[in-house]
C-alpha cells in the first residue's frame, strides 16, 4: 500500500485547499517581498492560530449557525470583503520607500482575526467539517480539525512567505514594484468581489 494511500484525505484536501491562491497568500507573499521573512513570522503566526481557531469552531457547530441563520452569513460576507478592499487599497497604494498607507506588516492579533472574515477559511474548514467528519466526540473532532489545519498552514504560510522574500530580489526598482504591489492588490480586490457572489 502505497504511503498517500494511507494518509487520512482530511489531510490532502486541507493542503491543497490552504496552499492554492486566496487571502492568506496573497497578504503573505506581498508582506515577505515588503517586509522581508523575518518581519513576516507574526503575520504568519497570526495566520497559522486563527485558521485552527476558525476550523475548531466549525467542528463545535459555528458553521451550522451561519447557515443556519443566512443573516450572519451575509453580515460575515459585507465585512470580510470591506476588510479586503482595504487592505487591497494599502497595497495599491504602497511604496518601495515605505510611504504607503501602511508601514508595516500585521501582527499577530490582526493575522488572527482575520481569518474570522477571510471567505476561504471558512469555505475549507465548512467543507472539511462536514466531508471529512470522523466518529470522534464534538470537543476531539474541533482538536483534530484545529491541530489539521494549524499544522499544514503552518508550512503553507512558510512557503508563501519565503517566496515573497525571494520576489524581493526581483523588485529593485520603484516600477518593478508597484506592478507587483498592484497585481497582489486587483487578486485582494477580486477576492472580495467574489464573496459576494
Amino acid at each position: 500500500m502505497s504511503v498517500i494511500a494511507q494518509v487520512d484525505p482530511l489531510y490532502l484536501f486541507v493542503f491543497f485547499g490552504l496552499f492554492t491562491p486566496g487571502p492568506n497568500v496573497i497578504l503573505l507573499t506581498a508582506s515577505g517581498a515588503r517586509y522581508g521573512f523575518r518581519r513576516t513570522v507574526p503575520h504568519l503566526m497570526g495566520v497559522v492560530i486563527g485558521v485552527g481557531i476558525t476550523s475548531g469552531l466549525t467542528a463545535l457547530g459555528i458553521g451550522a449557525l451561519l447557515l443556519k441563520w443566512p443573516v450572519l452569513e451575509w453580515g460575515l460576507k459585507l465585512v470580510s470583503a470591506a476588510w479586503m478592499m482595504w487592505m487591497a487599497f494599502g497595497l495599491w497604494t504602497s511604496r518601495p520607500d515605505g510611504g504607503g498607507a501602511r508601514d508595516r506588516p500585521f501582527t499577530v492579533i490582526e493575522a488572527a482575526l482575520f481569518q474570522w472574515v477571510n471567505p476561504k477559511v471558512w469555505a475549507v474548514a465548512l467543507a472539511a467539517s462536514s466531508a471529512y467528519a470522523s466518529d470522534l466526540p464534538p470537543q476531539l473532532e474541533a482538536l483534530r480539525l484545529a491541530s489539521a489545519f494549524s499544522g499544514l498552514n503552518l508550512f503553507v504560510c512558510l512557503f508563501w512567505s519565503g517566496m515573497g522574500a525571494l520576489l524581493a530580489f526581483l523588485l529593485t526598482t520603484p516600477f518593478a514594484w508597484k506592478v507587483f504591489s498592484r497585481a497582489m492588490a486587483l487578486a485582494l480586490g477580486m477576492f472580495s468581489f467574489l464573496v459576494l457572489i
